[in-house]
């Protein structure tokens, strides 16, 4: 018995890939798509907020629309980008990359003091990844990047935000394990971004082997 081809796959793979402000996510995202197109597969990088007009206006309104509402919107772009770009890539067998996700709806909001409860309410119905990439990093390090290159947004302005940014995201972590997740943690501290990617490659690779169908 051999397996098929990724080609002949009814359904892809959904992998997003969360975590603090300089961990390296892009840059991560990139070197795991080329690796996995090299493998053979097809493969599609997004990313959230999305590209769509709901994802356009919240990243327009990020610097000045708050809290409940902010949250909201990015929800709603979660569930529009899952219905109109996600679920269509996985169903041609697609390999779907979302450069965040679930776990970062879980956390940025609660930097307006938004109860974690709501966020995870408000997301609880979105599409499960197959596999959701938590990328960690010591507090230090990510503060050390984050002085190198700026800010990308206001929620890394207050002083201390990536302690908090790094705690945060261990809590979402621990909500979407006992919600049935299947997690996999990236310590990104030392490892250069090639490696972190390798790692999270190397479970996709279980994964899909795990999936193939199999013929005679």
């Amino acid at each position: 018995m051999t397996p098929r081809p990724s080609s002949d796959r009814q359904h892809g793979l959904f992998v997003s890939v969360d975590g603090p402000g300089g961990a390296g996510k892009t840059t991560i995202v990139r070197h795991l798509a080329q690796m996995l197109v090299a493998s053979g597969e097809h493969v599609h990088v997004t990313a959230e907020p999305s590209t769509s007009a709901i994802g356009q206006l919240a990243s327009e309104l990020t610097p000045t629309v708050t809290g409940h509402a902010l949250a909201c919107l990015y929800a709603a772009d979660r569930y529009h980008h899952v219905e109109t770009e996600i679920r269509p890539r996985l169903g041609d067998g697609t390999i779907v990359i979302s450069d965040r996700y679930v776990a970062s709806g879980l956390v940025v909001q609660r930097f307006d003091g938004v109860d974690p409860m709501f966020l995870w309410q408000l997301n609880a119905e979105v599409e499960q990844p197959d596999l959701a990439v938590i990328l960690e990093a010591d507090p230090q390090v990510i503060a050390e990047r984050l002085s190198e290159r700026g800010p990308h947004n206001r929620f890394q302005l207050a002083p201390g935000s990536s302690h908090t940014e790094v705690t945060y995201y261990r809590q979402a972590t621990d909500t979407l394990i006992d919600a049935g997740f299947e997690v996999l943690r990236v310590d990104c501290s030392k490892r250069p971004p090639e490696r972190s990617a390798a790692v999270i490659r190397d479970r996709l690779t279980t994964l899909l082997a795990a999936g193939e169908v199999l013929t005679p």
